[in-house]
């Protein structure tokens, strides 16, 4: 298994694979973003709509893969305001089902927050839905949860559900300036 960050032309490369990654997420189950059933064309429009972002260095964008096939991503959405710098969101952490269970997703949250501390920033922040798989990782990889909102996002069959936020620091606390 082979974890690299993409740039906007080999994210472009890959929408079809990530398209079908996050259309298999949704119908799995995850809560994403997205409603089920999330299609194909929805899907690889979304990821085409990352591709700015990418680059102009607002998203950073992993991608796990095992031969040729993508097998997860993960992303960290970077600050871009003077007095967040020092933190970034983690967001879609997604994995194949077939693919689960060998340690994946615990290698993609590493590798984020590994990139993150070695570009200075010291605070990561995520949410994700309480009682959810995904909330075990988070747990046994250090996260501090810091709170749950009731009904805060639609899981993809439509029902509201709370969400769960979680933080970690991640390297030496910087000063503002």
């Amino acid at each position: 298994m082979t974890v690299t960050r993409v740039d906007a032309d080999r994210l472009t490369a890959l929408l079809a694979q990530l398209a079908d990654l996050l259309t298999a997420t949704v119908e799995d189950g995850a809560s994403v973003g997205f409603l089920a059933p999330l299609g194909r064309e929805e899907a690889l429009a979304w990821w085409r709509g990352r591709s700015a972002a990418v680059a102009a260095g607002r998203l950073a964008v992993w991608v796990a893969h095992e031969g040729e096939r993508v097998t997860g991503t993960v992303s960290l959405a970077l600050p871009d305001k003077p007095n967040s710098r020092h933190r970034a969101e983690l967001v879609k952490l997604m994995v194949r089902r077939e693919a689960r269970g060998r340690g994946l997703g615990r290698g993609l949250l590493a590798t984020a927050e590994e990139a993150a501390a070695a570009a200075g920033i010291t605070l990561l922040h995520l949410d994700t839905e309480t009682d959810s798989p995904a909330e075990h990782l988070y747990r046994s990889a250090g996260w501090t949860r810091a709170g749950t909102i009731p009904d805060y996002a639609a899981d993809p069959r439509g029902e509201l559900r709370p969400t769960t936020l979680y933080f970690k620091q991640v390297g030496a606390p910087a000063t503002a300036g």
